[in-house]
């Protein structure tokens, strides 16, 4: 068996198990050539962009659907990739093809955003539209199979093709991450499609309607001025073309400045403000520039034989309609790419395909693409409450392609939390910027300090008097909203919310038994804990320490460690989270720290990454004392002056407000509840109370 029958034989057997995306295709070839391309043969030729589809043979001997990135000047072709097998399958399954001057072509039609679609041949000579994604994949979904199959037209994610078995004509989308049910089956009619919009002849002579196939409802309608009912469309950002047959009138109707244009008639193909029809009497490609609001007289822009096809467009020239210019094969078979020399209008976005507000690392990532009306330079921006950049990526080409994983550029996951993003694009070749942005939550990353909920915002835990430990939520308003209780604690439980103690991105619970021993539960990303929960025991003897808090991290590794007093001595112990469920044994901080009326695991407070501690004396100075990220603490610094005399409670609470920053929370001895939310500078605001009634609680952490 040969190569080539090797090959065909392995896309046969994953054409006949229905296979969606192959991964024998071409891989890509560096090739940065200047133009004119020279080739073997060219058997069908279209354009959009910037990426040039063709059919040729390859090194390896056989047929493929090539695509080129065209450089935005037209001289130059950057690199080039594949779009599918185009010989024929062992099986007998092949491409459609046409007649043409070439012997037979392949009619495709690339969408602007480096998709190209065509028609498949069954053995049985049954087709089915696909729409190649890329060198490997494709998307075909549940299309029809029929037999005369035709792009009528496409853009981005959304094509127009016709059947002439069925009568019908077809309108649907390739859609990479979301899903939209936007097929239509329709009445073959004139047609186009610029994004979501499906542009379609009226019911009145020269009437145009605009369909939004995601909204699913008509949003605009056109009085071209045709003298017919519309009998060919093409629509190109601003510029509507019509005419009324072959040979019958044109025009173009101007949508932003609502004016009428007359045009030569004939077989043409549109652009970006021009159109170009191929003189074959004088074998001239001849460019009719129109974007001024009357069509100036037409220009030759290349020699063109006649050739032996009469209608040549896609089979030896195309016209790129995103801003571009004019590709051709000439006689020699050589490619080349002539500059139109129209204004292309200013960057816009076509359309887009946004996802929702919400990153879950775990599961699903966040992910969207933007078409553009032209190549554009791009950016994407992600960055927390704080405004500090975690990620950023970028691109140039017709679409954008960008998404988050929850990782920040350094390849850790991001804390949990809100987060906002912005990308920015710029055009490549002419005029125009374009901007968006939007903000989602992350879950699923790192936790926030405090956070029991896996969201990032922190969680109080309560013990009450009947045993129920109570975890209360927060909506990032400032206040607790909701809550979750589990009972069967005993009196004397003292709770240690933690970070995570393991590898699945889910903070634990510390839990001190009246006896003295220290479990950790495992964590429950937002469940309630019971005492038969599953946990872990790390050991007895720890009713020796009046203070167990979590600060945050301190030894610089990204884990959430334990502060312990000893009560005896007021000795201050680290005991450093090994990252396998336990901690390390305690290393020794500090002295004879029994002035201290209460130690606080804050968090972050100064926006460094290391956990701080607040501390609190029996004259009423409140202290912070920052970490300094080897498993000690800085010098303290005074913060507030008679401070907290009624307070019998203080936890370091974590963020509760959305801002990104670690608030603080205290109980007094009426019950009221009060925030004091944090300023990142390691300071706090007022205090707000925020509820009243909490005396009856035994334990607030």
């Amino acid at each position: 068996m040969t190569r080539h029958a090797r090959i065909a034989l392995t896309l046969a057997c994953l054409t006949a198990l229905g296979a969606g995306s192959l991964t024998t295709a071409g891989s890509a070839a560096a090739d940065t050539v200047p133009t004119p391309v020279q080739t073997d043969g060219v058997w069908g030729i279209d354009y959009a962009g910037g990426f040039l589809s063709t059919v040729e043979y390859r090194p390896d001997g056989e047929q493929w659907v090539v695509g080129r990135e065209i450089s935005a000047d037209g001289s130059t072709v950057p690199a080039q990739t594949t779009r599918g097998f185009a010989g024929t399958y062992a099986n007998g399954t092949h491409l459609q093809r046409v007649p043409c001057d070439a012997g037979e072509c392949v009619p495709l039609r690339s969408t602007g955003n480096q998709n190209v679609g065509y028609f498949k041949v069954d053995a049985s000579g049954r087709e089915r539209a696909q729409v190649w994604t890329g060198p490997s994949s494709y998307h075909y979904a549940d299309e029809p199979w029929v037999s005369g199959g035709r792009f009528v037209d496409a853009t981005g994610r959304y094509f127009i093709y016709n059947a002439s078995s069925t009568g019908k004509q077809y309108v649907d989308s390739q859609q990479k991450y979301l899903v939209q049910h936007v097929r239509l089956t329709r009445s073959v009619t004139a047609a186009s499609v610029w994004g979501s919009l499906l542009w379609t002849p009226g019911s009145s002579s020269g009437a145009v309607t605009a369909y939004d196939l995601e909204q699913k409802k008509t949003v605009a309608t056109l009085a071209t001025g045709a003298p017919c009912t519309v009998k060919e469309l093409k629509v190109v950002g601003r510029w509507v073309y019509w005419n009324c047959g072959p040979t019958g009138a044109a025009g173009v109707y101007d949508r932003t400045a609502k004016k009428k244009i007359t045009v030569p008639s004939g077989p043409v193909l549109v652009g970006d403000g021009y159109l170009v029809r191929h003189d074959r009497a004088a074998g001239k490609l001849m460019l009719t520039d129109f974007h001024t609001g009357t069509a100036a007289a037409a220009r030759e822009v290349a020699d063109l034989p006649a050739g032996n096809t009469a209608d040549q467009r896609r089979l030896t020239w195309a016209v790129d309609k995103f801003g571009g210019d004019i590709a051709y094969v000439g006689p020699d078979k050589a490619i080349r790419v002539v500059q139109s020399g129209v204004p292309s209008q200013p960057l816009a976005k076509i359309e887009s395909e946004v996802a929702g507000a919400h990153v879950d690392a775990k599961n699903y990532y966040w992910n969207s693409t933007w078409q553009f009306s032209k190549p554009a330079a791009w950016t994407f921006t992600v960055k927390d409450a704080r405004g500090r950049v975690v990620h950023t990526q970028g691109g140039a080409g017709p679409a954008a392609e960008a998404g988050w994983t929850g990782k920040s550029d350094t390849g850790v996951y991001a804390y949990n939390g809100q987060y906002t993003w912005s990308l920015t694009a710029t055009a490549t070749e002419g005029a125009g910027t374009y901007s968006t942005s939007g903000s989602f939550g992350l879950s699923g990353g790192r936790q926030g300090h405090h956070d029991q909920g896996g969201y990032s915002y922190g969680e109080l835990v309560t013990l009450n008097s009947s045993g129920g430990l109570t975890l209360h939520y927060t909506e990032g308003k400032g206040k607790f909203d909701s809550k979750r209780s589990a009972s069967g604690w005993p009196a004397g439980t003292v709770a240690v919310p933690f970070g995570d103690m393991g590898s699945d991105r889910c903070s634990e619970m510390l839990v001190r038994t009246p006896g003295g021993e220290l479990r950790r539960y495992a964590g429950r990303c937002g469940s309630s804990y019971t005492p038969s929960g599953s946990h872990t025991s790390l050991g007895t003897g720890w009713n020796a320490y009046d203070v167990l808090t979590a600060p945050g991290d301190l030894t610089g590794d990204g884990r959430t460690d334990l502060l312990a007093r000893q009560k005896s001595t007021g000795d201050v112990f680290v005991f450093a989270n090994d990252g396998a469920g336990k901690l390390k044994a305690g290393v020794q901080i500090a002295s004879a720290w029994k002035g201290y009326t209460k130690l606080v695991g804050a968090g972050d407070l100064t926006g460094d990454g290391i956990g701080d501690v607040l501390a609190h004396d029996k004259y009423g100075a409140l202290y912070r004392l920052d970490g300094a990220g080897n498993g000690k603490l800085k010098a303290r610094v005074k913060i507030a002056s008679q401070w907290g005399a009624s307070y019998n409670a203080v936890v370091g609470v974590g963020d509760i407000t959305g801002d990104g920053k670690n608030d603080l929370v205290a109980r007094d001895s009426a019950g009221n509840l009060y925030r004091n939310p944090g300023n990142e500078n390691g300071t706090f605001g007022a205090r707000v109370k925020i509820a009243g009634g909490w005396q009856g609680y035994k334990g607030i952490f």
